[in-house]
This record gives structure tokens, C-alpha cells and sequence, in this order.
């Protein structure tokens, strides 16, 4: 069986490409899947992705991610600065999360400050634009190894 990365994405991610592109770049959700799963797929993993504009959409995919993926890369969108329903379902998930920004929130208006789901994440990649997704699935196949040469 393949070790399986959850790829979560929140609001409005499903218009990258076309929403503030001189904030988020034009790279389309779909690319950016893509280079999760050729990023993975070079790490011996598999990845499932999943976008919601619904909070309770994502924590739904983090509650049946818990026992059939072995690590995640989030990027909650707004949720990231509001949702502590969120935060609580990632407190669940008994596997390494990466937080990913396409920009750099500390750059931007002050209520995008402060993060709720940091607290519960392994790493936080900020502002490296869609690259920030190939990154944080290598530094998770990086502790996933580690964690398996550990036992």
C-alpha cells in the first residue's frame, strides 16, 4: 500500500490563476496538484487532494485523512485566521502537517497575522508562491524517513 499525503486546500483556492494574481501568482490549482503529485510520486508517496470552500468540508477530509494518509500539507486560506474547528481536527490527526502560504501573510494586512493551525504544524512554508507546496511535501518525505528509520 502506498503512503498517501493529504493535499488540502480552503476558500477560494479553486480560482488561483485568476484572483489576485500579483498576490498568488497565475499558477491554477491544478498545477499546483500536479506538482504535488510528480513531488510525491518522486518520493515514493501518493497524494489525495481535496479543495473546499466549506470549513466543515475540510475538516471532514482531516477526520477521514486520520486513518488513511500519513502526513499533510494545508493551506486553509482565511481559515487559516479564524477557524479554531479547524485547528481542533488537525489536533486529532496523528501525523506531520505543513502549513503552506502562497504569499507571505506577515507582509499583508495585520488579521492575517496570527494563524491557528501553526500551533499544530510541523512547518510553516510562507511566500514561496505555488513552489511552497513541492517544498513542504519534500521536508514531509523527510520526516516521514526519519520516522521510519526511528522504529
Amino acid at each position: 500500500m502506498m503512503n498517501t499525503v493529504l493535499v488540502l486546500n480552503g476558500p477560494n483556492l479553486n480560482l488561483l490563476g485568476v484572483r489576485e494574481p500579483e498576490i498568488y501568482g497565475r499558477t491554477t490549482l491544478a498545477d499546483i496538484e500536479e506538482m504535488c503529485s510528480i513531488s510525491a510520486a518522486e518520493a515514493g508517496l501518493g497524494i489525495r487532494c481535496v479543495q473546499s470552500n466549506h470549513e466543515g468540508g475540510l475538516i471532514d477530509a482531516v477526520h477521514e485523512a486520520r486513518e488513511t494518509t500519513v502526513g499533510a500539507v494545508i493551506n486553509a486560506g482565511a481559515y487559516t485566521h479564524t477557524s479554531l474547528a479547524l485547528h481542533d481536527a488537525l489536533k486529532s490527526y496523528d501525523h506531520p502537517i505543513i502549513e503552506v502560504h502562497l504569499s507571505n501573510p506577515h507582509a499583508r494586512e495585520s488579521f492575517r497575522h496570527h494563524s491557528y493551525l501553526s500551533p499544530v504544524a510541523a512547518a510553516v512554508i510562507a511566500g514561496a508562491g505555488a513552489r511552497g507546496y513541492v517544498h513542504a511535501i519534500e521536508i514531509l518525505a523527510e520526516k516521514l524517513r526519519r520516522t521510519d528509520s526511528a522504529e
